[in-house]
């Protein structure tokens, strides 16, 4: 009996726990799916952690003018199931964002799948655009969904690609859109990029159970706050950048101008460069980075990690070997077959491009950029002696053309100058190295080089970066570094820059430079044609010319590199193909400060 009254206690225990469970779920789903007054009380107790992206830091120029402006702007974001309830105004929204009305429809028929879930409407709209569509109080709109920087499009260009790579290329971003982050991509801009974008923070931000925002995103409380990027002061001047810019738009290749006493870079530009507006999407922006290190790639630098044969260019470091290494007398004189194909040592077929000189002198020799003479001087002083480790010493030690100039940290790398003569060849390669082949060097290796020349024989590493400031505070100044004291004695240099002046008076530079009465000028040009396995046409030229000026003050010092195809009726020699680009800059520097 005992037994059976047990039993139904325990089953009568049973029901009332399960009673009490189904009651309790009841009230649960009944709060959860039905009340109201509960279901936003569930609501407000769901918080996120939302990372908050600091301002970008600026660029300037050397002038306080911005080559690179952060601007706040924000995604528009719309709830579907507001729209359905409170109605909504497309054709006013279309009027005060310039949205077109197709795009917004489409956006509006999408937001239909996720009905609870916000959805972008539309990116990137300024903080003005916000404020007029906050006044005309849409409803059933979240604005403010997350705040990212980006630089303003009108700014425009290429650099600091280095540019590309400060347009301002000038400096080139890419938008992250998953992470809402910008990162730099080429150039300075990448350099410098974990300062500039500063340190994230951490907001922490209510939603409700469908995710959706509750209330402004700004109105969240920071778990930590954002640290804005430090601001870049850049040794760019703006005008002269654009200026380079436009002369090199449809070209392949390099312009940089410097100050030969400073070594600050007053423009940088690389050609062709990108808009980063085309640059959409991680996946996208991930093809494009693993390209980056082609150089036919528009985020290449050219002006910094592309290395060429500098051509006749490199006559320069041919010049001082043999006057100061070498002790050779400006009058010696040689054959040069008036253009035709000789042998000197073991090269063959070494010629000149122009016709009409035999037996010339040094400085005839550097005018006329001759190939034969130089070939034949250093031939019989370091290939018939022996002394072809001396030569390569001389070039590495004396002048440092083996060294990199104090650009690594935006991807310079060490010319190609060999100093291992046991190679194939040894007497051909050293011939070609006598007239820019063989070596390879990148432009602001080139510019840097002939920048002593022009600052009296002392080389000097080129700048970009003035100054790091946080807000009026400068945190870091950033000076050149002296290379080499002297990379020659007094009297070769005076006979190179004499012979520089020459190459613009009666030289291959004569067609841009012969009048003197208005500016001097000393320049050298110089072509190289290199193969290309990777092209069907299997070889370009590369017309490159090296200016400083005044030639007897010498205040700025200028670069132009220019790729091309040989085609019918078509220059592409240093002179004809760079001469134009380097006249039209010395033009604009000279009119903007005519009181020298």
């Amino acid at each position: 009996m005992r037994d059976s009254e047990g039993f139904v206690r325990m089953r009568t225990l049973q029901c009332v726990v399960l009673f009490v469970f189904l009651l309790i779920g009841g009230r649960l789903a009944y709060i959860q799916l039905v009340d109201s007054r509960y279901n936003e009380l569930a609501k407000a107790n769901v918080l996120r952690h939302v990372v908050q992206y600091p301002p970008r830091g600026e660029v300037f120029d050397r002038n306080g003018e911005y080559l690179v402006q952060s601007r706040e702007c924000y995604d528009l974001m719309v709830i579907y199931s507001e729209i359905d309830k409170k109605g909504f105004d497309t054709l006013r929204m279309c009027e005060v964002l310039g949205l077109s009305r197709e795009k917004l429809e489409k956006e509006l028929a999408n937001a239909r799948m996720r009905p609870r879930a916000p959805r972008v409407v539309t990116s990137y709209i300024s903080k003005e655009d916000k404020l007029r569509f906050d006044e005309c109080n849409f409803r059933g709109f979240y604005t403010v969904y997350r705040t990212v920087r980006r630089y303003p499009r009108e700014v425009g260009g290429n650099l600091l690609g280095f540019v590309g790579e400060v347009n301002a290329d000038f400096l080139k971003r890419h938008p992250d859109y998953k992470s809402g982050d910008y990162v730099g991509m080429s150039g300075v801009e990448s350099a410098y990029e974990p300062l500039l974008k500063g340190k994230k923070g951490v907001k922490i931000q209510e939603i409700d159970t469908h995710g959706a925002i509750k209330g402004s995103y700004m109105n969240g409380l920071y778990d930590s706050l954002p640290e804005p990027g430090r601001y870049l002061v850049s040794t760019i001047d703006a005008r002269l950048q654009l200026l380079g810019e436009e002369l090199m738009r449809g070209k392949v290749g390099a312009a940089v101008a410097i100050e030969p006493a400073t070594g600050e870079i007053l423009m940088m530009v690389s050609s062709p460069t990108y808009d980063p507006d085309e640059l959409v999407g991680r996946e996208r922006g991930n093809n494009y980075m693993k390209m980056i290190y082609n150089k036919r790639h528009p985020l290449f630098s050219r002006a910094v990690k592309a290395k060429y044969p500098p051509g006749s260019t490199f006559k320069l470091a041919t010049m001082l070997t043999l006057l100061d290494d070498a002790d050779m007398s400006p009058q010696t004189a040689y054959d040069t077959h008036n253009g035709d194909p000789v042998t000197v040592g073991p090269a063959k077929n070494i010629r000149d491009s122009h016709r009409g000189d035999r037996e010339i002198d040094f400085r005839r020799a550097v005018a006329s950029s001759s190939n034969v003479y130089f070939a034949k001087a250093i031939w019989e002083r370091y290939g018939i002696t022996g002394k072809k480790q001396e030569y390569s010493d001389f070039l590495h030690e004396k002048l440092r053309l083996g060294q990199t100039v104090g650009l690594e940290r935006l991807g310079e790398r060490a010319p190609s100058i060999t100093t291992d003569w046991k190679v194939p060849d040894p007497g051909v390669m050293l011939v070609k190295m006598s007239y820019g082949y063989r070596v390879r060097l990148a432009p602001i290796q080139m510019i840097t080089f002939y920048n002593a020349i022009a600052n009296g024989g002392k080389m000097i590493s080129p700048v970009l970066v003035r100054e790091l400031r946080r807000g009026d505070r400068v945190e870091e100044r950033f000076e050149s570094r002296t290379l080499a004291s002297s990379i020659c004695s007094r009297s070769a240099l005076r006979e190179v820059q004499r012979c520089l002046e020459l190459v613009c008076t009666e030289g291959t530079a004569s067609l841009y430079f012969r009048d003197t009465a208005r500016l001097r000028v000393a320049a050298k040009t110089g072509t190289a044609q290199i193969t290309d396995a990777r092209s069907r046409e299997g070889r370009y030229y590369l017309g490159s010319m090296i200016a400083y000026f005044p030639a007897d003050n010498p205040r700025y010092t200028v670069l132009t590199t220019i790729e091309t195809r040989a085609q019918a009726g078509k220059a592409y020699y240093g002179g004809p193909l760079a001469g134009p680009v380097v006249k039209r800059m010395v033009d604009y520097i000279y009119n903007r400060n005519r009181d020298w």
